[in-house]
């Protein structure tokens, strides 16, 4: 008999969990993959689109190109999550399953923010780039801020690429001088298990006069171009690049699995408080931050718990929460940090310097995932 797996999402989690499914049991497997978009794009592509890299086409993969062992993917929308029974509703029908993967992701509560998306911009959402990338040819001076409106937020260190990228931009266009640049974090340092990284990327912010403000948060955007901060601070602001809050998809709050927000999940095995159902990537409360490369890792390991219990087994290899991201310096130039969550008594990162080698290797970590996953 096969194995029925329903998988809620295809992010990198979803991908990558039914990759590794179709590799190891594909013959014996029935994975249902549903996504409610037709195409996959690596977050950072967004940064791509927002600066006029490259256009929206190029950075899209249609799920069409997913052709595995055992899998097949639905462009469906979900209502209706049952975990009790791993029960799934979409629009179009009901997904029954032995096993139920949730890997929906976050999503973005713009209201949250007064003001965000009608006097100010946001580039975490596609078409939140695809917006800024006509907004930005037409700020030639005055106040530019990247702020972050709420915590936890998908890829820590995107606040600071956007800044050193849009210094990039302005200084291209022979327009710097007339504009200022403030960052706007709820963190201590740009990337707090890293201390070395933050001390290049604070650096990066002196040698460009990009303002670094720490510790604080967007509460909200004014029409009188300022934004308001958590502590009542008024700043200036003639372009706003915004990062919205961060919530749970509706249809997992009301699917009894989420506590204070997000899907708690056994931080050794990803396994939920329901039999047989797992949560991977932004959707969780794991304690990782809300990136790829870590839903990754988190698939990983939900997939070798899978195969093992297909097989009357057990995985013994616990998640370690490690991962590594790529920093954007601008000037043609990024830099990494790995970082583990788990392994030790607290979150430690090593820093990579920036250099134009690890812009191949950046390039690498997309295409290499692109063809495990799509085959091209």
């Amino acid at each position: 008999m096969k194995l029925r797996v329903t998988v809620l999402g295809a992010g990198f989690g979803g991908l990558e969990l039914s990759t590794i499914l179709s590799e190891a049991i594909g013959d014996q497997l029935d994975l249902t993959l549903i996504d409610q978009n037709d195409s996959f794009f690596f977050g950072f592509s967004k940064l791509d689109v927002m600066f006029g890299h490259k256009p929206s086409n190029a950075v899209k993969i249609p799920y069409s190109s997913v052709i595995k062992n055992g899998v097949n993917f639905r462009k469906e929308t979900i209502i209706d999550i049952d975990p009790v029974t791993k029960t799934v509703t979409t629009t179009t029908g009901k997904y029954e399953a032995d096993v139920l993967v949730v890997a929906l992701g976050a999503n973005y509560d713009f209201a949250a923010t007064p003001g965000l998306t009608t006097w100010g911009n946001e580039y975490y959402s596609f078409s939140g780039a695809e917006k800024l990338r006509d907004v930005l040819p037409q700020f030639t001076k005055g106040n530019a801020v990247v702020g972050v409106c709420s915590a936890p937020f998908k890829c820590p260190p995107a606040p600071s690429e956007a800044a050193l990228m849009l210094h990039d931009y302005l200084t291209s266009r022979g327009v710097r001088d007339s504009c200022s640049i403030s960052l706007v974090i709820p963190f201590g340092l740009p990337i707090p298990p890293s201390p070395d990284s933050s001390k290049a990327l604070l650096k990066a912010f002196e040698e460009r006069n990009i303002r670094f403000i720490p510790e604080r948060k967007v509460s909200s955007v004014g029409e009188n171009k300022s934004v308001i901060l958590d502590d009542g601070t008024e700043l200036p602001c003639d372009l706003l690049l915004g990062v919205p809050k961060h919530v749970a998809p509706d249809v997992v709050l009301q699917s009894g699995l989420a506590e204070n927000g997000w899907i708690p999940v056994d931080k050794a095995n990803l396994r939920t408080k329901f039999p047989n159902v797992y949560a991977i990537g932004d959707v969780t409360s794991v304690g990782t931050p809300k990136a790829g490369v870590f839903a990754e890792g988190a698939a990983k390991i939900a997939a070798a718990s899978i195969i093992a219990e297909f097989h009357g087994k057990e995985n013994n290899t616990p998640y370690t929460g490690a991962g590594s991201c790529y920093i954007e310096f601008g000037k043609g130039q990024v830099a990494r940090v790995d970082v583990d969550f788990f392994s030790g008594p607290k979150p430690f990162g090593i820093h990579h310097e920036a250099s134009p080698e690890l812009v191949i290797d950046k390039v690498h970590f997309g295409s290499s995932r692109k063809a495990r996953w799509f085959g091209n």
